[in-house]
């Protein structure tokens, strides 16, 4: 694969064509409290038991050296597919894995990033993802499969929407003697409600017959991604605030608990400084986006954290012992302890509303960018969100904007 033409094919991004924007000009955003960005949309909507519906979603993602375009695009749109898959009424908990292959011979067959709320630490691990290995053809698209079907941890709800999206440009090796055959895997799939989607990357004919035949064997769809690219990725004036204010709404997170509770939260910690370091600033912002969404809250948070378990009643400040508190709450007063939080929470809502007011005025430009465009609703991404919303719709799940860029 050549060019960034991918996270479209990468599902429900939006790829390629990037609209240049000059610098400043937009006048500062009021202050008044705004409703949050799931409003852009339908209102959002929460099951009367409180519980949200899940979607699971694994790409299982060819890394050889062909799809170098594609792995940059990837890093690229995550938070688009994010803010796509969290646009469904009722709004649903988001779940992301990535299977990358290569074949064998090559530094790995198959790499497994378990399915998890926490983006922030899938996008990490997909940071470092490069291309190389392959050349000979075929892949280990039936190692892939095994692994996204069988190696994931899929929950058991049976009102979840699962998928796999199988992206590459070569089939599979049917010639390895020891390995599981793909109509196998895709019979298990199915019998688990799994469904498998297939986004080809160029047009090799081999490619194509047996992505159609896997698509079909698995109830999914299947797609096409062509080598100049078939989607529109707006870059837009307001990005640059909205990382901005996306790393500070990060640094009000404040994690308590046992030794093991906060060990994982400092890899959390570590996975946020590290896209906010080397991701790009669009990507930064369709992460803003994403997390004041009610979809994004586990992603902001996580689990463990004061400011956010104090506000919904989970847990009694009084009642931590002073190794379990944050080290910069140690060593205050029970009040003084207050005070801080109640601080970083008062700031925490205010950025919240001034994100959400930035992502309003951003999707209305990014609209009139792609009202520009004849084709845009024949566009792979529209193609894409078109069968997502079919398939989900049989969970209970109505998606009634666009695919988010």
């Amino acid at each position: 694969m050549k060019t960034k033409l991918l996270v479209s094919a990468l599902l429900l991004a939006t790829a390629v064509v990037v609209y240049a924007y000059p610098k400043g000009g937009r006048a500062p955003v009021a202050p008044a409290p705004v409703a949050p960005v799931a409003a852009i949309g339908p209102p959002a909507t929460i099951p009367a038991n409180g519980q949200r519906p899940l979607v699971e979603v694994v790409f299982a993602l060819d890394t050889t050296g062909s799809m170098g375009g594609l792995i940059d695009a990837a890093k690229e749109n995550i938070w688009s597919i994010a803010r796509t898959m969290a646009s469904a009424q009722p709004q649903p908990e988001i779940r992301v894995g990535l299977v990358a292959f290569r074949d064998r011979g090559d530094d790995y067959l198959t790499r497994v990033i378990p399915l998890s709320d926490d983006l922030d630490s899938v996008y990490a691990q997909l940071m470092d993802f490069q291309a190389a290995g392959g050349g000979d053809g075929p892949e280990a698209v039936n190692d892939a499969l095994h692994a996204a079907v069988h190696e994931i941890q899929w929950s058991r709800e049976p009102g979840a929407y699962q998928v796999v999206f199988l992206v590459g440009d070569a089939p599979a090796h049917m010639d390895y003697p020891d390995d599981v055959k793909y109509p196998e895997t895709i019979k298990a799939a199915v019998a688990r409600g799994i469904i498998v989607n297939t986004i080809q990357a160029g047009d090799a004919s081999e490619t194509r017959e047996e992505w159609l035949q896997i698509a079909a064997l698995a109830q999914g769809a299947h797609f096409r991604v062509g080598q100049q690219g078939d989607a529109v990725a707006v870059a837009t004036p307001f990005d640059a605030d909205m990382a901005k204010l996306s790393k500070e709404l990060d640094e009000t997170r404040l994690y308590y608990g046992d030794r093991e509770a906060q060990a994982r939260a400092a890899g959390k910690l570590a996975a946020t400084d590290k896209l906010n370091e080397a991701a790009s600033t669009a990507s930064l912002a369709r992460r803003a986006a994403f997390n004041v969404s009610a979809s994004g809250a586990r992603n902001l948070a996580g689990d463990h954290e004061l400011v956010e378990d104090l506000a919904q009643g989970r847990v009694d400040l009084a009642g931590l012992e002073e190794q379990e508190l944050p080290p910069a709450l140690q060593g205050l007063s029970t009040e003084d302890r207050r005070n801080r939080v109640d601080e970083l929470h008062g700031k925490r809502e205010a950025l919240k509303r001034d994100i959400a007011a930035l992502s309003v005025q951003r999707e209305k430009y990014i609209e009139g960018e792609l009202a520009k465009d004849a084709d845009v609703a024949q566009s792979l991404d529209h193609q894409i969100f078109r069968a997502v919303r079919e398939q989900a719709a049989k969970k209970g799940l109505e998606y009634h904007s666009a695919p988010a860029h």
